[in-house]
């Protein structure tokens, strides 16, 4: 079996309940050590997420549907123009893993000239704010994740190019009174997801410490 990431492109508008089944079909294979560490990277259609410890107030109020799922965290969005990795790996320490997404998000941010940094009071990968201007801190990317038998699921999205309009419905990450950005908003040129796909992978491996490689769905599910 490969030693490094095997990085599986999903493509676009993929719906977040086959998204979620193939997670749990690659995480049993891969706590049975019937696969390796793996990437599920895609696109998906437009969904919102409620993680456990999302409050009443925080979901949409005009009935908007929310699938709950069993992730960290609490309710964002996703869909098109956003990059959302699923890395189904074995860890030792969540915390360090968790920083570890963050970082790879932050360092392609800066490759495609955008400044991003953690914040000292919320999780995810952020654009600073002005306070003499009155501007908010911009929410860039998140992470959400689960880890079961030493194993993660779920992950982190970055925003490439998607609507931040999507997050007036909801609390995004229960966090209120902050802003929502993305790659595009923040250099003023469009910046599509299959653009920032690559680097995203390249950055994963080099902070996760692995050589990443490609592998297709079809060649995923006869393994």
């Amino acid at each position: 079996m490969h030693d490094g990431l095997a990085v599986v492109r999903l493509g676009v508008d993929v719906p977040y309940e086959q998204a979620w089944e193939l997670q749990r079909w690659v995480h049993g294979k891969r706590v049975a050590g019937e696969l390796p560490d793996t990437v599920l990277i895609l696109e998906h259609a437009p969904v919102y997420t409620a993680g456990k410890r999302t409050a009443p107030h925080e979901r949409p109020a005009d009935g908007t549907p929310v699938i709950d799922v069993d992730r960290g965290g609490r309710i964002t969005w996703h869909g098109p123009g956003q990059l959302v990795g699923y890395p189904i790996i074995g860890i030792d320490d969540p915390t360090a893993y968790v920083r570890r997404l963050e970082d790879a998000m932050i360092q392609v941010c800066s490759d495609f000239g955008v400044t991003a940094r953690r914040s000292p009071r919320h999780g995810g990968v952020w654009a600073a704010g002005d306070t003499t201007l009155g501007l908010p801190d911009r929410q860039l990317g998140a992470v959400g994740i689960r880890v079961q038998r030493g194993v993660t699921m779920h992950g982190f999205a970055l925003n490439c190019a998607n609507d931040p309009r999507w997050f007036n419905r909801i609390v995004p990450c229960g966090i209120p009174g902050v802003g929502v950005s993305s790659l595009s908003a923040e250099t003023g040129r469009r910046i599509v997801a299959d653009e920032v796909m690559p680097i995203m992978e390249k950055r994963l491996a080099e902070w996760l410490g692995v050589e990443a490689y490609e592998l297709h769905e079809e060649d995923l599910l006869r393994r």
